[in-house]
């Protein structure tokens, strides 16, 4: 990983899209800044999309496509994405799978929960699943004791010996059932919210994260960036961004938000 201000100021320049995972990449310490939320907004009134890409549920995902300066969001790690058209007064919504496989897919996940919650002690259900579509998160940190990497490996386990996908955040274990991951839906969405090949473009998109759930976008964007804690997860992650910020959480946001701006703005 090359520091980011190592990153080509003709690059920056060529930058339409910036994608971004919310929990500690835009947000600090579990809360959404100030700072971060201009850089959101300075960066959207610039004219680049903006797009959160996160695991978080669809309640809140219905929040922030309404009420960010954003231009749809990608959440529960794909299992659809969110945009809102301000002009017309609609959400749309685009699922990956349909309402009967979700709910089929529900009673397995709820069968899973029980089974680590049991054996797994010192966790617990996330405290967002109540507004959760497609998922299950299992809290490991957030808001109980972080516990020892082993445990949140063996969480993982019970997940993919069921034949689910798990993926680890920098807060929650997320475990649902599909083949499809943050990346997937993230092509869907520029297909159909914005008519544009993602594979043709991918050069002038730049996603920024933080931990092993961002993976897949780490390898796929030339560009990526990991905010400074992403080395808490070094040893976890499939795949690592190609730059890295000197501040963490949402002053690294921040940091790529001022290094993009300013290469717009100079001559």
């Amino acid at each position: 990983m090359k520091p980011l201000d190592t990153l080509p100021v003709e690059i920056c320049k060529s930058i339409k899209a910036v994608l971004c995972d919310i929990d500690d990449t835009v947000t600090t310490d579990g809360r959404l800044q100030a700072n971060a939320y201009s850089a959101m907004e300075a960066l959207h009134e610039a004219g680049l999309i903006v797009l959160p890409i996160t695991g978080r549920p669809a309640g809140w995902c219905d929040h922030i496509a309404r009420m960010w300066p954003v231009d749809g969001v990608v959440g529960e790690n794909g299992a659809f994405y969110f945009h809102y058209d301000r002009q017309g007064r609609v959400m749309h919504k685009r699922y990956q799978l349909p309402e009967t496989a979700r709910a089929e897919n529900r009673e397995k996940l709820d069968a899973l929960r029980d089974q680590i919650l049991d054996q797994v002690p010192g966790t617990a259900v996330a405290s967002d699943q109540f507004y959760r579509e497609a998922d299950l998160a299992i809290d490991f940190c957030e808001d109980v004791p972080r516990l020892p990497i082993e445990e949140v490996e063996r969480i993982v386990k019970i997940f993919t010996d069921a034949g689910a996908t798990a993926k680890i955040s920098s807060i929650h274990v997320n475990g649902w059932f599909g083949a499809y991951d943050k990346l997937t839906m993230t092509h869907t969405l520029f297909s159909e919210i914005f008519k544009t090949d993602l594979s043709l473009e991918k050069d002038h998109h730049i996603f920024v994260g933080d931990s092993p759930n961002d993976g897949p976008m780490f390898d796929y964007f030339p560009h990526s960036v990991g905010v400074a804690n992403v080395n808490d997860f070094k040893d976890q992650l499939p795949a690592a961004p190609r730059y890295v910020t000197s501040a963490r959480s949402g002053d690294g946001f921040c940091e790529l938000a001022d290094t993009l701006l300013k290469a717009r703005n100079s001559s």
